[in-house]
């Protein structure tokens, strides 16, 4: 049995397909630069490629020249869409009306760019792509969406709420919602497996670094805090956005620079993070390197990532009442140790102690990178949100 799933951004459709009876990448790609030029990368799981230029005018045009890769020429692996049982679809915003994956219909279309002002880099470009794959997969394929911010809607109302008048809330839906959940969610299970435990049994810090960062806490199963906010700039310093900060500042700023609403939107998620403190890339490894050629900036840029790591792990462990185990996942948590030891020094007193040559060792792969006498288990657990997206379509397809 084969799923599709399809991650669609405002100018990029990457896909996988996944055959489920081994869990296996059959193939993968992206279309990138939709709307302008256009171009697709293709790869095969026997290496075969397509790299070429296209015309993508819209996500329609996206999808045909995905279906055409995937059926004919050197590098197809289908002979027809036939073959695909089902579509699954990664959604970023779903509010408080969608808490778990759902089929797609017109009426969820709809519901899904409603939510656009919400999530105005994804979601309205979600509902272009979700219409657009409509026209392109036959009818008799069904096909589902999964929602980044599902797993979050365990979180507690003292958790999700902010402190402003409470008519914001009922008015205009402002909360935290959190992101990355689908990564979360994966990842704390594929811990449970390693550990020979029941995920309901544990208390879980799940730290998804990369470009992107958001940190949460996973208690039994279900996420009951986490670090993303009511979009995805809040919590620790990323790639280009700044992370937590005070609001007055925002306004501060914004008066200093001469920017409108829109403008200042941008400076904080595109011109900030590492990219704005170290003066240096948005790239973590470009900024590595920098750092250990002396650039204060850089260095300062790392030092604030891995401290405002430690000060989510420290309040998690407070919130649950206790951690069984922390997670490193993500492009950044999965492939730099040096993040990894400085966010777990001196932690001893939660019971947290990394073993160092696991640690320096483990790099995209599933690893206990934590000492044998560390109360606290610490691993690194590679994410794979396309695998538990198709897991998902399966299940609710009763496939």
């Amino acid at each position: 049995m084969k799923i599709l799933v399809i991650n669609a951004g405002s100018s990029s459709l990457k896909y996988q397909l996944i055959d489920m009876d081994n869990e296996s990448v059959i193939a993968k790609g992206n279309c990138e630069r939709i709307g302008m030029d256009g171009h697709i990368t293709h790869k095969t799981f026997d290496d075969r490629q397509v790299s070429v230029d296209c015309a993508f005018p819209t996500h329609t045009e996206a999808f045909e020249k995905v279906v055409e890769v995937l059926t004919s020429g050197e590098a197809s692996v289908i002979k027809s869409m036939d073959e695909i049982a089902a579509v699954g679809h990664r959604i970023v915003q779903g509010a408080e009306i969608f808490n778990k994956a759902t089929i797609v219909t017109d009426e969820v279309i709809d519901q899904i760019d409603g939510l656009s002002e919400l999530a105005p880099v994804h979601n309205h470009p979600h509902a272009l792509a979700l219409r657009a794959c409509k026209k392109v997969i036959p009818a008799n394929v069904p096909q589902v969406v999964v929602f980044d911010t599902a797993f979050h809607q365990t979180m507690p109302e003292k958790a999700f709420m902010f402190g402003l008048p409470y008519e914001c809330y009922e008015k205009y839906h402002v909360r935290k919602y959190g992101f990355h959940g689908t990564s979360h969610r994966f990842v704390s299970r594929a811990l449970a497996d390693a550990m020979g435990k029941k995920v309901e049994d544990l208390k879980i810090i799940s730290c998804h670094l990369g470009n992107g960062s958001s940190i949460t806490a996973v208690d039994g199963g279900k996420s009951v805090d986490t670090s993303m906010g009511f979009t995805p700039l809040d919590g620790v310093i990323m790639g280009t956005r700044c992370g937590a900060i005070d609001a007055s500042a925002v306004t501060f700023v914004q008066k200093k620079l001469g920017l409108d609403p829109s403008e200042m939107s941008d400076y904080l998620n595109k011109k900030s993070g590492f990219l704005g403190v170290s003066g240096v890339s948005s790239d973590n490894r470009d900024v590595d390197a920098a750092a250990a050629q002396g650039n204060k900036r850089a260095i300062l840029a790392g030092e604030i990532l891995r401290y405002g790591i430690k000060k989510y792990i420290g309040s998690y462990a407070a919130v649950m009442n206790g951690v069984d185990a922390i997670i490193f996942t993500g492009g950044i948590g999965e492939n730099a140790p040096s993040v990894r030891a400085d966010a777990c020094h001196d932690m001893e007193f939660f019971g947290i102690k990394l073993d160092d040559n696991k640690n320096a060792e483990a790099k995209g792969v599933l690893s206990k990178i934590s000492a044998p006498n560390s109360k606290v288990e610490v691993w690194v657990v590679p994410t794979n949100e396309e695998l538990l997206i198709a897991r998902d379509t399966k299940e609710l397809c009763g496939l």
